[in-house]
């Protein structure tokens, strides 16, 4: 097996990486290498050895393949604010190109499992004319897509389907992160997601108390992949 894909979500905070950590930490179990990888990250803190950000070191966590964090992260900004804002007022110019040598260089390891994680949803500014989305379509990765189910869920997640087929990509599988459990007719909802997703559903994970990559992965699936 030599799979990648591309992890998105349907907005920010709707638990990419949680669940990204989870699939890699399943792959794990199943006895396959794996390797994580967030090529843009902003909302990071200082440390003696750099920019570190919270996400990228939870990837990091769950690969069985190691690579020095700035291959993991190249991109790391400050300011908890979208990534090109992030960059514009870091002075760094944020490119297509720039992302994707060193994103290929992480799908050169050939890992059993690789994830490549955006940030927020699917149409996040990269400059004035691209998008993180293109990054994706440049390496012509399949997409895993994380629905963050509360109210609202499902215009989010048809229109994200529908944005990365018109891109051309393949929507691989989806996963239903219940990040409000309150959610009114909760099980019609993710009926509906089931009913008009053009993917499998690679798992249901609620709200867990304690969450760790292992209590993420016990529901997931990922034999439901191609």
């Amino acid at each position: 097996m030599n799979a990648a894909y591309f992890i998105a979500g349907t907005d920010t905070d709707v638990g990419k990486t949680t669940i990204a950590a989870g699939l890699l930490q399943a792959a794990r179990q199943a006895g396959l290498s794996t390797l994580g990888a967030k090529p843009v990250a902003s909302g990071c803190e200082v440390s003696v050895k750099g920019l570190r950000n919270a996400d990228a070191l939870a990837l990091m966590a769950q690969s069985s393949i190691a690579l020095p964090y700035e291959q993991i992260n190249p991109f790391a900004f400050e300011p908890a604010i979208a990534p090109h804002l992030a960059a514009r007022e870091a002075g760094v110019a944020l490119t297509v190109q720039g992302l994707l040598a060193p994103m290929r260089h992480v799908l050169a390891q050939r890992a059993d499992f690789t994830l490549i994680e955006g940030a927020g949803g699917w149409r996040v500014p990269l400059s004035d004319q691209a998008n993180l989305s293109d990054l994706a379509i440049a390496l012509q990765l399949p997409v895993i897509l994380v629905v963050g189910v509360r109210l609202g869920c499902i215009s989010h997640a048809l229109l994200s389907a529908e944005a990365i087929a018109r891109d051309g990509l393949q929507l691989a599988g989806w996963v239903a992160n219940i990040v409000d459990p309150r959610t009114s007719r909760l099980e019609e909802n993710l009926a509906t997601l089931a009913e008009r997703l053009p993917a499998p559903c690679l798992g249901r994970v609620p709200k867990l108390k304690n969450v760790t990559a292992d209590a993420v992965a016990e529901y997931l699936q990922l034999d439901l992949l191609d």
